[in-house]
């Protein structure tokens, strides 16, 4: 059985679930029964057991189970220890055991998981000195499962190697070896300088490959509405098969303007820029606005009979806010947390014409700040995303090298 990997990142958001999916992917082909394993996960979900209950794991471990269809292992040996709100608290006022019963949950995990594979994928969380404060790092969690370690960063030369070095030190510390290296969002002129470069340096100074040098996918950088339904503390009041599309973070856009202007630069085939999938914010007393997106939609969806997950469909939506943002400095403090209601006429609106319509009880400022400072991420919801990925990612780095 070929060691364990385990896939670190130097920072938060750098595509190491990604490159985790993509080595799954490519451990899959070669394998027919791979394990998937997260030590410590800090964002968890609810899931089903096996048994039909309720338990708590980390997100990503969902979403590999799922899509990878892994029916051999049980959730709870994927994610055997989460660490909820108020857990590195309670850590720093324990005795030793709360440190021994982690390792126990791991290593017990590891066991049941390896014996039930032919190889063993190990995913970290965040950067490799992630979980420090509960004795928990990723280099520690390496060590745990004498894993070898795939280290992941974002493109470029310097500081992309400034930031392997200094998170190497932390496994060389713990006496974990690095077996390659995943430089992400590498720009697709630099590809092959950075691939000549970066291979060199690491293999003169480190013995080790330089795997994959992967060029951005800017759709991984967009959120369905499923996602901000979350991020907004929202309620999708219609439109539900809108809820898995990918929308640009970057095309979200507060709207204050009169009706006659928001038709005409959103909507109008004159306009600079026609938006595919725009994300509209506005206030909840703006019944005009509203009433504008929901003709517009009914009118383009049959225009397009009735299709909107093609890559030329307009599919745009619309967040409405009905309370009041936090800054805004002519709130009157005694009804600050009174948000307005969308009129019951409104919703009938929506539901009729079946437009995708988040309502949220942040202001519209809030909102748009909340979505502009969102980073997209996998979830099982948005497959076309996962598999955007995959088949982006696998063909860019080099498991077979690793896998020597």
């Amino acid at each position: 059985m070929p060691k364990p990997i385990f896939v670190a990142a130097t920072r938060q958001h750098t595509g190491k679930t990604t490159v985790s999916l993509a080595l799954m992917k490519g451990l899959k082909r070669r394998f027919e029964r791979v394990g998937f394993i997260k030590p410590v996960g800090q964002q968890h979900i609810p899931v089903k057991n096996e048994a039909g209950e309720e338990i708590r794991v980390d997100k990503d471990v969902q979403v590999m189970k799922e899509y990878f269809a892994l029916h051999h292992l049980n959730y709870a040996d994927m994610s055997p220890v989460i660490i909820p709100r108020g857990y590195t608290s309670r850590y720093i006022d324990g005795d030793k055991s709360m440190y021994e019963a982690q390792v126990e949950a791991i290593q017990g995990a590891f066991q049941r998981v390896e014996d039930s594979s032919e190889t063993v994928l190990v995913e970290g969380t965040g950067h490799v000195g992630v979980g420090s404060i509960v004795e928990l790092s990723n280099a520690r969690a390496a060590k745990l499962v004498g894993a070898e370690v795939v280290l992941v960063a974002n493109g470029g030369l310097g500081k992309a190697f400034d930031e392997l070095e200094m998170n190497r030190q932390l496994f060389a510390q713990e006496g974990v070896p690095i077996a390659g290296v995943v430089l992400n969002k590498v720009m697709p002129d630099k590809v092959d300088m950075i691939r000549e470069k970066m291979g060199k340096v690491l293999m003169e100074r480190w013995g080790v490959p330089l795997l994959g040098a992967v060029t951005d996918l800017p759709v991984l950088g967009r959120a369905s509405l499923h996602e901000l339904q979350k991020v907004l503390g929202a309620k999708l009041i219609s439109g539900e098969k809108f809820s898995s599309l990918d929308y640009n973070l970057t095309d979200a856009f507060l709207v204050t303007t009169g009706l006659r202007r928001f038709l005409n630069r959103a909507f109008q085939s004159n306009a600079r820029k026609v938006w595919k999938r725009p994300l509209f914010v506005t206030h909840s007393t703006r019944d005009d606005l509203v009433l504008g997106f929901l003709a517009h939609h009914q009118k383009m969806m049959s225009k397009q009979g009735g299709q909107f997950d093609g890559e030329d469909d307009w599919a745009g939506a619309m967040v409405v806010s009905t309370g009041t943002s936090a800054a805004w400095p002519d709130v009157d403090a005694d009804h600050a947390d009174e948000p307005e209601a969308l009129l019951p006429y409104l919703k009938e609106m929506a539901a009729h014409t079946d437009a995708p319509i988040l309502v949220t009880n942040l202001g519209t400022m809030d909102s748009l700040t909340q979505i502009k400072g969102h980073t997209g991420k996998h979830n099982i919801h948005a497959i076309a995303r996962l598999e955007a990925a995959i088949e982006h990612y696998e063909p860019q780095i080099n498991l077979d090298a690793l896998l020597q």
